[in-house]
């Protein structure tokens, strides 16, 4: 992030200093702010280009990692698309040993009611009808 900073805060101050001198020779308005650009264009080209390098790896790298991050997301979608796909082989539920494990790096101490939830989570849903099973309320009896 420094380095995207550091480029477009040099890049202004070439513009500024551009304008500057372009002001004191005469040039006003719409005029002197084109030119300026252009002159701080030039410029910046030739003297800021170690900045330029710096600045696109900095910002390549993080359309890297954010590009890795899709991925990552797009593979844990498949992941769980398959699992519920009709006549897929089921799917191994995470370990509860993990589950301790992240709710102790927490540091909250409720590793116990967590793993108690994640075993009593399949007995509740056993016990409800399924969406399409046809029973409702007033069939029940």
């Amino acid at each position: 992030m420094r380095s995207v900073l550091a480029y477009t805060s040099a890049r202004l101050l070439l513009f500024a200093v551009a304008f500057g001198v372009l002001y004191l020779l005469g040039a006003r308005g719409f005029l002197a702010i084109v030119l300026a650009f252009l002159i701080s264009g030039l410029v910046s080209y030739v003297l800021l280009s170690k900045q330029r390098d710096a600045m696109s790896v900095h910002v390549a790298d993080g359309l890297e990692r954010m590009r890795g991050m899709g991925r990552r997301l797009e593979s844990g979608a498949s992941h769980e698309d398959d699992a519920q796909r009709p006549g897929a082989a089921p799917v191994a539920p995470t370990p509860l040993k993990d589950l301790d494990t992240e709710v102790a790096a927490e540091g909250d101490g409720s590793a116990e009611n967590a793993r108690q939830d994640a075993e009593e989570a399949p007995a509740e849903q056993a016990d409800r009808p399924s969406a399409g099973s046809g029973v409702t309320a007033s069939t029940r009896d």
